[in-house]
């Protein structure tokens, strides 16, 4: 095995569309980076601060925010994107996966009008709900829109480049809020919202250009736009017998799928189904409850309160580590598969964790706010390179086709629920006054123990789905019933095959069923052979 990712020998066609399609669409990520990452810069702008503080004064006499302000403002953004994860299921089954994200992007848009016009905190708070409930459509649909598209050797990397581009988009609102934060003037935060503008426009112009995936096309029916849209993948006539035995396959899958259930909400929470959306219900929420969106949504205040100086500085140090090491994750996720970069992250946080609290509330020297730092920029590089890019991984690849875009919902919903929580309870966790915990570094306790949850998670419940196509993972899910076993699968199963030999897919396991389409060709093989020797003979 090579160092590169390279496409496997005799893979027909070309993959370089789809890449570039699956790279382009991660485009979306920017917007949710970007709405998420301005938040935290603007909260601490003096000029934002002294516009929207309803009179509040900190401990030097300047304009603040309460605890439950500062709370619902950030945490309303996901509040939004909670309700508009679930409405992504029936908006991307109903209008397509296309032009559900560029609806979604519509409704986005909409709030970032309503922020920048704001100068008051309800409307403020309005505009992050609507912006919130715009990113929550898109943050369900584009991974969905990615799994379908890509090509199965590299699949992992491309669904992992949609974290890169919201850790871009972490980063540019740092450097934005950075350069805006000492104008006297509405302009110190309207800036920063408005430039999201930008970001939107570009993602629906390219999704005016781009393809429908085929399998929507398969689920809704439409065989002649899948083989087009295939087509235009792969570069592939549509007639080429590699594209009719790939859409073929696709297809068989999806009609072996209805056979054992109908595409309906309550079948997601039945069988292997079920067992699969608990997965990525739990994958979503430990990656939130690791404590990266502290960081995020409130380290530059963190820093700021810990006595660090420049903390606008110190905050655009840490998107520059983000940013950067989601990139070894992008390589490593098909390299080494899903489920050794996830132990390795999981390993790596706790660790990191445990010791920013140790030597946050143990020490208050200029030394240990430089270790703090140092450990707060590793614990983000192991997020980065594991859990941020390969949670969005695992559960954009997990979901047969009948249900895909209802769990994936369900599974994107549940990080923004938990997302919205932490974003909730955080300044109550941290801050001084009557009746919050005033835990400080302390915090870091919590996160680091949720981060030891992870590597007993990711052991007992997550399965190595790294090179199997779509179709193949149903298959994996099917056979092995252990995930610490799933390594060892090879796939064999043809469900053209199950499904044009007759086989019964509801009183049957699917080893069964492969068991009985082999006898049944081999009986055909035999017969045919038979009968060509009789006409040899005759003749």
């Amino acid at each position: 095995m090579g160092i590169m990712l390279k496409k496997p020998a005799g893979a027909p066609g070309s993959t370089a569309p789809a890449i570039i399609i699956g790279l382009f669409v991660a485009f979306g990520g920017v917007l949710f980076g970007y709405d998420t990452g301005t938040i935290g810069g603007i909260l601490a702008m003096p000029y934002w601060l002294d516009l929207f503080s309803t009179g509040l004064k900190d401990k030097d006499g300047k304009p603040a925010l309460e605890a439950g302000q500062r709370s619902l403002i950030v945490s309303i953004l996901s509040a939004g994107t909670f309700f508009g994860a679930l409405g992504a299921a029936p908006m991307g089954d109903i209008l397509g996966r296309r032009i559900g994200m560029i609806m979604s992007t519509l409704v986005f848009i909409f709030g970032v009008i309503l922020q920048t016009a704001a100068t008051a905190i309800p409307l403020f708070t309005a505009g992050r709900f609507f912006a919130g409930f715009g990113v929550g459509l898109i943050s369900a649909l584009i991974p969905l829109y990615q799994s379908e598209t890509a090509p199965k050797w590299i699949r992992g990397t491309i669904v992992g480049s949609y974290q890169l581009a919201i850790t871009v988009g972490l980063l540019i609102a740092s450097i934005v809020d950075n350069a805006t934060k000492d104008r006297n003037d509405t302009g110190s935060y309207r800036i920063p919202i408005a430039v999201q503008f930008a970001w939107a426009i570009i993602l629906i112009v390219g999704m005016l250009i781009l393809p429908e995936t085929p399998r929507y096309h398969i689920k809704s029916g439409h065989y002649e736009k899948a083989a087009k849209a295939l087509s235009r993948l792969r570069r592939l006539d549509v007639d080429d017998p590699s594209l009719v035995e790939e859409l073929s396959e696709i297809q068989a899958n999806h009609e072996y799928e209805l056979s054992l259930g109908a595409s309906s909400y309550i079948e997601c929470f039945k069988g292997s189904i079920g067992k699969r959306l608990l997965t990525g219900c739990l994958l979503q929420a430990l990656q939130q409850l690791s404590g990266v969106n502290f960081i995020f949504y409130y380290g530059t205040s963190f820093f700021k309160d810990s006595g660090i100086g420049n903390s606008f500085v110190i905050s655009l140090i840490t998107n520059v580590v983000n940013v950067c090491s989601t990139f070894p994750g992008l390589y490593m996720v098909e390299k080494w598969g899903r489920r050794p970069l996830l132990l390795f992250g999981a390993i790596g946080m706790f660790v990191c964790q445990y010791i920013i609290a140790i030597v946050g509330t143990t020490t208050g020297s200029q030394v240990a706010n430089k270790v703090l730092i140092a450990f707060v920029c590793f614990y983000i590089f192991f997020f980065a390179c594991s859990w941020g890019p390969v949670a969005w991984v695992v559960t954009g690849e997990i979901f047969p086709l009948k249900s895909r875009a209802k769990c994936l919902s369900m599974t994107t919903a549940t990080n923004w629920l938990f997302n919205f929580g932490i974003a909730y309870a955080t300044p109550y966790l941290v801050d001084e006054g009557p009746g919050n915990a005033n835990l400080k570094s302390k915090v870091f306790f919590i996160w680091g123990t949720f981060c030891l949850v992870c590597i007993i998670f990711v052991y007992s419940l997550i399965y190595e789905t790294k090179g199997l196509s779509l179709e193949q993972v149903d298959e994996l899910y099917a056979k092995t019933s252990r995930a610490w076993a799933s390594k060892r699968f090879v796939p064999t199963v043809s469900f053209q095959e199950v499904q044009d030999l007759g086989v019964n897919a509801r009183s049957q396991s699917l080893a069964d069923m492969e068991a009985g389409a082999g006898r049944k060709k081999s009986v055909a093989h035999v017969e045919n052979g038979l009968g060509d020797g009789g006409l040899s003979e005759k003749y």
